[in-house]
């Protein structure tokens, strides 16, 4: 094959697989899918959580959203579940260690610390019903890394109020 096809098809086979792996959503991923390939599927997996069963839970962060992919015992796909919602949120309760948190809601977009209450805020940016403006915060106490309080609140990086620029 002459050196300008070779080039071509290698070219467009990486195009093909760099289009594969964007395009990938763990949405479409089907029932029984190995953990390895969606390991493979997915270059942005930002951590993986035993589950009780024996099984493996991956987090998917996708911007405002985060896709918990959750594998049996023997490394298949059972379900795909999108957590930064209200209904799981509501499940986040005081008390709730901070694994356990991780592995419900996954890694927070920030955190910041509450020096005075001894605790580290997490927040979680998601698409709420009340625009972009919300977060979901976790309050996790410096001292048992449990649960403290948890809900919504204003956004830090929205801006609200008079302008004050002139």
């Amino acid at each position: 094959m002459p050196s300008l096809q070779r080039g071509f098809v290698c070219g467009a086979s990486v195009l093909l697989l760099a289009t594969l792996v964007a395009c990938a959503s763990p949405a479409n991923l089907p029932v029984g899918t190995s953990i390895g390939e969606a390991r493979q599927s997915f270059g942005r997996l930002s951590a993986e959580y035993p589950l009780a069963d024996g099984g493996t839970r991956l987090e998917v962060p996708q911007g405002r959203a985060t896709q918990m992919l959750d594998f049996d015992a023997d490394g298949r796909l059972v379900s795909v579940q999108q957590v930064l919602t209200p209904e799981t949120f509501a499940t986040i309760t005081p008390g709730m260690t901070q694994q356990q948190v991780l592995t419900r809601i996954g890694r927070p977009a920030f955190t910041f610390p509450v020096g005075w209450q001894k605790v580290k805020v997490w927040n979680y940016r998601f698409d709420g019903l009340d625009g972009d403006c919300v977060v979901f915060q976790v309050s996790i106490s410096n001292e048992t890394r449990t649960v403290t309080d948890a809900g919504p609140n204003t956004d830090p990086a929205c801006s609200h109020g008079p302008d004050k620029s002139g």
